[in-house]
C-alpha cells in the first residue's frame, strides 16, 4: 500500500483484473468518469486563462503548435504514447488508465469550444484559480476511484518502483523535462505554471481523503500488496 496523505489515506496497487473485482463499481465507475471529465474541463480553463499551463500541458501546447491539431487530440496522443513507455516497466493499464487517456482529451476540446479566451485580467485569474480548485477535486475523484493511474502518473510510479528513486525525484525530473521541451516548442509558460506547481499537490491531498473509495479488505488480497515506493 502506498501512503498518499497525512490523514493516512492509502491506495491499493491492484492488477487490472483485481481493480474490477474490488467491488463498489456502481460508485467507482461514475466517480472515475466525472473526475476525468472535470479534469479536462479544468485544463481548458487554464488554457483560456492565458496565464500559463501546468508542465505536461506546456508540453501539450508546444506539440499543438508544432502539429496544428486540437489540444485534446494532442492530450490523447501523448497519453497513448506514454503508455508505450509502460512496457519496459512491466506495468499493465487498468480501465481508469485507458479512460484517462481518452476522456480528458475529449473533455478539454469540448470545453475549449464553449469557453472564450480571457480578455480581462480578472477573468484570467478567475479561470486560473477556478481551474486549479477544480483540477484538485478532479484529481482526487479519479485517483480515489482506484481504477488505475493515468498514463503519466503510472509512468512516474513505475519509474520510482524500478529505479528505487523517490516519487518526488521522479516526478520533479519528469515535469522539468516536459516543461523544458514544451517551452522550447513554444508552449505557454507563465505565472499560472508556478501557481499550479505550488498548489496542486496540497489541493489533491486535501480532496483525496474526502472522495476516496475504500475497498473491502478481502477483495484486495493478495494482489493488492505493492512494492514499497519512496515518497
Amino acid at each position: 500500500m502506498v501512503r498518499t496523505t497525512r490523514q493516512a489515506v492509502s491506495l491499493a496497487d491492484l492488477s487490472p483484473i483485481a481493480q474490477l473485482r474490488a467491488g463498489r463499481l456502481v460508485r467507482r465507475l461514475p466517480q472515475l468518469l466525472i473526475g476525468l471529465w472535470l479534469y479536462g474541463f479544468a485544463m481548458a480553463m487554464f488554457v483560456r486563462s492565458g496565464l500559463g499551463l501546468d508542465p505536461w500541458d506546456v508540453f501539450h501546447s508546444g506539440l499543438q503548435r508544432l502539429f496544428g491539431v486540437s489540444f485534446g487530440t494532442i492530450v490523447i496522443a501523448v497519453g497513448f504514447a506514454v503508455l508505450l513507455l509502460w512496457i519496459p516497466l512491466r506495468q499493465w493499464p487498468g480501465l481508469g488508465t485507458i479512460a484517462n487517456a481518452v476522456v480528458i482529451g475529449l473533455a478539454t476540446d469540448s470545453t475549449l469550444a464553449i469557453i472564450p479566451q480571457a480578455t480581462d485580467w480578472r477573468i484570467s485569474w478567475t479561470l486560473l484559480i477556478g481551474g486549479l480548485l477544480l483540477n484538485g477535486l478532479a484529481g482526487g475523484l479519479y485517483i480515489g476511484s482506484q481504477l488505475g493511474p493515468g498514463p503519466r502518473d503510472g509512468l512516474m510510479t513505475g519509474l520510482a518502483r524500478r529505479t528505487g528513486w523517490s516519487l518526488r525525484l521522479v516526478r520533479t525530473g519528469l515535469e522539468l523535462t516536459v516543461l523544458a521541451v514544451g517551452w522550447l516548442l513554444g508552449g505557454v509558460v507563465g505565472i499560472g505554471t508556478v501557481v499550479y506547481a505550488l498548489a496542486i499537490g496540497p489541493l489533491v491531498q486535501f480532496f483525496l481523503p474526502l472522495v476516496m473509495v475504500r475497498l473491502d479488505e478481502p477483495s484486495i488480497e493478495p494482489e493488492g500488496v505493492a512494492e514499497p515506493i519512496q515518497c
